[in-house]
C-alpha cells in the first residue's frame, strides 16, 4: 500500500471490482516491443476491462499484433498523432471506464500486480492521477540508469496544490509512460490539451492541482522503461520542453522554474557517475550543456521560423500543423 505522507486523505469506495479499467496505448511500429508490452498486460492480477491501442498507421503488423490479443484497435494517420490529443481520443472513446491508465509501447510492466497497486491510490476519494515508478531497462548504461533512479525513488508521495511550495515544479512532475487517471478528474480539468508539443501530463496535473485533486506517485506499482537518448535528441528534446514553458507560461509563474530540480539532478548525476562510471562523465557534462541550450532557444521560439523549429525540436509534425 501506498505511503500517505499528507494528512487529511478520504477514503472512497472505488475498487477493481466496482470501477472500470480502461488501458490506453499509443503506438507506432511497435511491433518489437509487442511480446514484452502484451504479455506484461496478460499478467497482470488486475484485468483490465478494456484495452485500446491507438495506431499511428504502423507499417510493421502492430494493429494486427493488437487485434490478435483481442485488444480495440483505432487507426489514425501518423500526421494526426499529437501527445494531448491522441490521448485524449482513447479517454473519449472509453467512456464507461472509471480509470484510464496510460502505457506507452515501450514500457514493459513488472510484476503482476502494477496495475493493481496503480489503482489501489484511486481509493483515496482526492485522487484525480497516479503515475508508477519507472525502472531502467536491461542494459541501460550509467547516465540512463541514474535519471530513473533520481525521478522515481523507493518511496510513495502525495502530492497537491499546496506541495508547489515545498516542491516547486517538481510538485506537477508525472508520466503518461505508465499513469493513471480518474477519468471524471480528467474530464473535469478539460482533458489532456488537443495540440500540445509535449507534457500533455504535466498540464492535466498542473490544471488538477489548482482544480483541488490530489495526485500520487506510487513506488509499488512498477515498469520498465527508459531510453538512451543521444546527445541531438537531448537538445531536442529540451527545446520542445522549452515551447511548452514559453506557451504555457503559467505552469512557471505558479510552480515555480524547473532550474532548482535541475541543478539538483545535475550534482546528483555527477556524484553517482563519479562513483560509478567515471569515463561517462564528459558525456554527461556535453548532455547537461546540450539541454541548457535547447530549453532557453525553445523558451525563445517566438523568434524562429516553423520551418527551423521542425528541425530544433524531437516532435517535428507538430510544426506541421
Amino acid at each position: 500500500m501506498m505511503e500517505q505522507e499528507e494528512s487529511g486523505i478520504r477514503g472512497s469506495a472505488l475498487s477493481s471490482a466496482s470501477g472500470r479499467v480502461a488501458v490506453i496505448i499509443p503506438t507506432f511500429n511497435a511491433a518489437r516491443h509487442w511480446a514484452a508490452l502484451s504479455a506484461g498486460i496478460r499478467a497482470q492480477s488486475l484485468e483490465a476491462d478494456q484495452v485500446i491501442v491507438i495506431d499511428s498507421s504502423s507499417s510493421d503488423g502492430t494493429a494486427d499484433l493488437a487485434r490478435r490479443d483481442s485488444f480495440t484497435v483505432i487507426e489514425i494517420s501518423p500526421r494526426d498523432f499529437n501527445h494531448g490529443g491522441t490521448r485524449q481520443m482513447g479517454a473519449d472513446f472509453a467512456e464507461r471506464a472509471d480509470i484510464v491508465i496510460y502505457l506507452t509501447q515501450d514500457a514493459v510492466l513488472f510484476g503482476t500486480d502494477a496495475f493493481a497497486n496503480l489503482v489501489r491510490a484511486f481509493e483515496d476519494a482526492e485522487i484525480g492521477a497516479a503515475y508508477g515508478r519507472q525502472l531502467p531497462r536491461e542494459k541501460a548504461n550509467a547516465i540512463e540508469a541514474h535519471a530513473r533512479h533520481f525521478n522515481y525513488p523507493a518511496t510513495s508521495r502525495l502530492r497537491s496544490w499546496e506541495t508547489r511550495r515545498t516542491l516547486g515544479f517538481k510538485s506537477i512532475f508525472f508520466s503518461n509512460a505508465f499513469g493513471a487517471y480518474r477519468r471524471s478528474a480528467l474530464m473535469s480539468v478539460g482533458g489532456f490539451s488537443p495540440d500540445v508539443i509535449f507534457g500533455e501530463d504535466t498540464l492535466v496535473v498542473a490544471r488538477m492541482h489548482r482544480a483541488g485533486w490530489k495526485t500520487a506517485y506510487v513506488a509499488d506499482a512498477v515498469a520498465k522503461h527508459s531510453h538512451a537518448y543521444s546527445l541531438a535528441e537531448e537538445f531536442r528534446r529540451y527545446f520542445d520542453i522549452g515551447v511548452l514553458h514559453a506557451r504555457e507560461s503559467w505552469l512557471v509563474e505558479q510552480f515555480g522554474s524547473a532550474s532548482g530540480e535541475g541543478r539538483r539532478f545535475v550534482v546528483s548525476e555527477m556524484g553517482h557517475l563519479a562513483k560509478n562510471a567515471p569515463h561517462q562523465l564528459p558525456s554527461a557534462l556535453m548532455r547537461t550543456l546540450a539541454k541548457y541550450l535547447g530549453y532557453k532557444i525553445g523558451r525563445r521560439e517566438n523568434g524562429i521560423a516553423p520551418r527551423l523549429k521542425s528541425h530544433l525540436g524531437l516532435n517535428r509534425q507538430y510544426w506541421s500543423r
